[in-house]
């Protein structure tokens, strides 16, 4: 008996054990889908939306700010905050405020936040380094809790292309904690509010359970520095994270047999380029910078280490966007020609040209192009820092820019001037380059409603770049996120981490 009672007690152990464990499984995977991973290159450099403009800044801080007005999936320019808006002269454009928004903290979002958030970013003393995506703009008012008047120094084609971007941060707030803090615990009216920030290892997002709009389906989600490409597939495919993104085609080939991750892919506004410090020596020799040109084999890079996934360029203009010429072709690879021109330029082309990049860029692309600038003839040595660094230099003074740099742009805004004004007008912080030509002829695109004589002048620009080649467009970039079999998101050429238009499968 006694045994025949030990066998039982066992049995009823034993069961007691395994029930425990099938409801802490499921209680388990009920709060894995609650709880949302994210591994990213690097840590956001800011969680001020108007302070920062960079990939791993964009994904985090999306989420916790909207914006102005927004695009849709389908690229189409739709309400957001403002519900309405109409131009109510060549300068004037009105925007109707939605009245049911409120911020994280309970206030209500107003149209005086809206001319502040605006008021902010344009002043040149705050030094946004989107500024130069908003300075056509001269002011905004408020003229009462749901109206605000957008004035521009002339007519502005772009702006509510532009204004997508514009997020709306609260005045109450900011002005009584000031920048610094703000940027430390930012607050927004998104469908996630801010959580936590573990500097270099994470940022913890909550969801905005009472957000006026679609619902985040994850009750919180971790956004995890990860700069080792391989250590995010390896995260992806063993459940620790969800999501990974800027994955290559190699990355992207090992998921095709994974039984629990997936590979997303979109062509994108963005264009991968060479930067060159045109005021630099030897840079600032014409006939140096055509020898990179000619030295550089985009096809190569396009279909030997990008496998495909993306489509060669020779302007620093989407063919998605407007001011795209189709009369431009890219530099034809020839090194003969290039060892040709810098036998012309002598001793100078001799020095040593430093090539700035970090671990969010395709190092496969910096290291190709490292060795095709040093077959022709050149020194080239590759300094790699973190992303802030990069950009700090890449916005810095021009005789402490770099030299050269690979970098990826896009403006969200579908038009030349997104990415050819910053890049390439003499006053920018990102520009490298001074040319009046080029300044007359970005400006004057920017400020008239006449689209054929914009198309006009961004030809002409695209083909300065060409001839003084002032940067070196390399190729439409295709972004490749990893991804669990059970997300359900298609990613869009904006490269937005949408979280409120995620869910899981099957809900």
């Amino acid at each position: 008996m006694t045994s025949k009672r030990a066998r039982l007690t066992v049995r009823s152990v034993l069961s007691g054990f395994l029930a425990a464990a099938l409801l802490g499984s499921a209680a388990t995977a009920a709060m894995a889908k609650e709880t949302f991973t994210v591994d990213l290159v690097n840590e956001p450099s800011s969680l001020d939306p108007q302070k920062q403009w960079n990939p791993d800044s964009y994904y985090v801080y999306r989420n916790i700010f909207d914006n102005l007005v927004t695009r849709n999936d389908a690229g189409e320019i739709v309400p957001q905050v403002a519900s309405a808006w109409k131009q109510v002269s060549p300068t004037e454009m009105q925007f109707t405020i939605r009245g049911d928004i409120k911020f994280q903290d309970g206030t209500p979002l107003t149209a005086k936040d809206v001319a502040f958030s605006i008021q902010r970013i344009i002043d040149p003393a705050f030094a946004s380094p989107q500024l130069g995506q908003f300075n056509k703009i001269t002011k905004a008012e408020a003229s009462d809790d749901k109206t605000v008047t957008v004035t521009t120094d002339g007519p502005y084609p772009v702006l509510l292309a532009q204004l997508t971007k514009l997020s709306i941060v609260p005045e109450h707030v900011v002005e009584k904690v000031g920048d610094d803090a703000f940027n430390l615990k930012p607050v927004g009216s998104g469908p996630y509010s801010f959580e936590a920030w573990q500097r270099g290892v994470s940022v913890t997002l909550k969801r905005n359970d009472d957000y006026w709009g679609d619902k985040g389906p994850f009750e919180t989600v971790t956004f995890r520095a990860v700069p080792d490409a391989s250590t995010r597939v390896a995260d992806l495919q063993a459940g620790t994270a969800d999501l990974v993104v800027s994955l290559d085609s190699d990355q992207a080939a090992q998921l095709q047999t994974a039984p629990n991750a997936q590979a997303l892919t979109a062509l994108t506004e963005r264009i991968a380029y060479l930067g060159i410090n045109t005021g630099k020596p030897p840079l600032d020799d014409k006939r140096l910078r055509q020898a990179i040109a000619y030295g550089i084999d985009r096809e190569g890079i396009v279909e030997g280490i990008l496998g495909g996934e993306g489509k060669v360029v020779g302007q620093i203009v989407s063919p998605a966007a407007f001011g795209w010429s189709d009369s431009i072709e890219p530099y034809p690879y020839d090194p003969e020609k290039a060892k040709a021109l810098i036998a012309e330029v002598g001793d100078g082309a001799k020095a040593e040209l430093q090539f700035a990049t970090a671990p969010v860029f395709d190092q496969r692309i910096v290291q190709a192009l490292q060795q095709m600038l040093t077959e022709i003839g050149l020194k080239v040595e590759i300094n790699m820092t973190d992303m802030a660094t990069y950009l700090k230099a890449a916005q810095g003074p021009r005789d402490s820019q770099p030299m050269l740099s690979f970098g990826r742009w896009s403006c969200s805004c579908q038009d030349a001037d997104g990415i050819m004004y910053p890049l390439l007008e003499s006053d920018s912080a990102w520009s490298r380059y001074s040319n009046p030509e080029m300044d007359k002829l970005l400006n004057e695109a920017r400020s008239t409603l006449d689209e054929d004589k914009r198309r006009a002048d961004y030809e002409k620009a695209s083909e300065l770049v060409k001839d003084d080649v002032s940067l070196l467009p390399l190729y439409q970039v295709a972004i490749i996120y990893g991804a669990s079999k059970k997300l359900d998101w298609q990613p869009t050429a904006n490269e937005s981490l949408f979280l409120n238009r995620m869910s899981w499968q099957g809900e």
